[in-house]
């Protein structure tokens, strides 16, 4: 036998709809990833994600801890998205590369604005949550450059990961600013010769010989 649907149809549409937190950080998203996070106003959001404002206060407490809450999403969305492209390959070489592959399909993708963490922490006030998550992900990406070059066998892998965190941030503001998709490949290409570079001194320092 059937289980009796009870309450009103709004209560019934309610109830299969994704929770408030879900759906105010889908349209903190795709607001502030727009628009700027200063931009956009909580009554924006609030009207977005079709909740009430004391639903808003309820979960992040402030506009502040909202913003926080998008970048670590997107810290987490972006991470994974880099690893994936990273991980299709065995070769060290390659997965170093890699990251930048995974630049090149987000700069190619609708809708591509820019870096949200760069945007972001040029609007954050020092010492802001917004900040802290904007430093917490440039942090994430120059310790992967820094590992990868470590396992490709770069012997002053801290060096090539700054250069080519550089390049990284450079390619997605001429994305942004340019126009300009081909920035990642044009990137890519220049990571391959440092890391070349790298490798190759290496050698000539050691007579010729892998260390």
């Amino acid at each position: 036998m059937a289980a009796k649907t009870t309450g009103s149809p709004a209560e019934r549409i309610e109830a299969t709809r994704p929770p408030a937190r879900e759906r105010l950080l889908t349209a903190a998203n795709e607001l502030f990833y727009a628009e700027g996070v200063q931009s956009v106003g909580i009554d924006r959001i609030i009207e977005r994600a079709g909740v009430a404002k004391a639903s808003l206060y309820n979960t992040f407490g402030s506009k502040d801890e909202l913003v926080h809450a998008y970048l670590r999403a997107r810290h987490t969305t972006n991470a994974g998205r880099v690893l994936a492209a990273v991980d299709r390959h065995q070769d060290p070489r390659d997965r170093l590369l890699g990251v930048f592959d995974a630049l090149e399909e987000s700069f190619a993708a609708p809708g591509y604005r820019g870096c949200a963490f760069i945007a972001a922490g040029a609007e954050a006030k020092p010492g802001s949550s917004t900040e802290q998550a904007s430093d917490d992900y440039r942090a994430w990406v120059r310790g992967l450059l820094t590992e990868l070059a470590r396992q490709a066998g770069v012997v002053d892998p801290e060096t090539l990961g700054r250069r080519l965190h550089l390049l990284y941030d450079g390619s997605a503001v001429s994305a942004r600013m340019d126009g300009d998709p081909g920035a990642a490949s044009a990137a890519r290409e220049v990571a391959a010769v440092l890391l070349d570079a790298a490798l190759a001194s290496q050698t000539a320092a050691s007579g010729g010989r892998p260390e």
